[in-house]
């Protein structure tokens, strides 16, 4: 075989894996949302793709507003939607009013902080004290495509571990006490 026969061989090769790969070619943020994010927590829940864009605002900047969100998007479609109300009492995510947020809700045990949680199949949601200037409870919503993260138990884990991250990340941005 000749250099020239090699080459075109080798090149061909290369632009067939580049095309079938995939893969991830942006950069996993480390702050979203108003927050710092930890790479480790978020890169499970998010899907290869050449871009990563955050949208729709901040969870901690609101305004007004008692309610914050915002987005991580891959490609233009939506992989992880954040939000965090401000809310005036702790309301309990296994409440019969909360089930229709959920597919297979379970509670979420041994929080690492004072709270009520409960984590369901791409999404999970988390209502804790506050006590600070801006609130006197939260409520903290992550939820994840339904395509993210690997199998339902995989996803499930993905996102309990992102939220038991991003909750008090939200508590000291917000200048919380409690």
């Amino acid at each position: 075989m000749s250099r020239a026969t090699t080459s075109v061989l080798t090149a061909g090769l290369a632009l067939s894996l580049a095309a079938c790969g995939g893969g991830r070619e942006y950069t996993v943020p480390k702050e979203a949302c108003g927050i710092p994010v930890n790479e480790k927590t978020l890169a499970p829940l998010l899907f290869d793709g050449s871009e990563l864009e955050v949208t729709r605002g901040s969870v901690i900047e609101t305004g007004t507003s008692t309610q914050g969100a915002c987005e991580i998007r891959v490609d233009g479609k939506m992989v992880v939607h954040l939000r965090v109300d401000k809310v005036d009492k702790l309301y309990d995510p296994m409440d019969k009013s909360e089930e229709f947020r959920f597919t297979n809700r379970e509670r979420m045990t041994d929080l690492p902080f004072a709270g009520l949680g409960a984590l369901g199949d791409s999404r999970s949601m988390v209502s804790t004290g506050c006590s600070g200037p801006k609130a006197d409870y939260l409520i903290a919503y992550v939820t994840v495509d339904g395509q993210a993260g690997g199998d339902v138990a995989e996803r499930r884990k993905n996102i309990e571990a992102f939220t038991l991250d991003f909750v008090p990340k939200v508590k000291k941005a917000l200048d919380c006490t409690a």
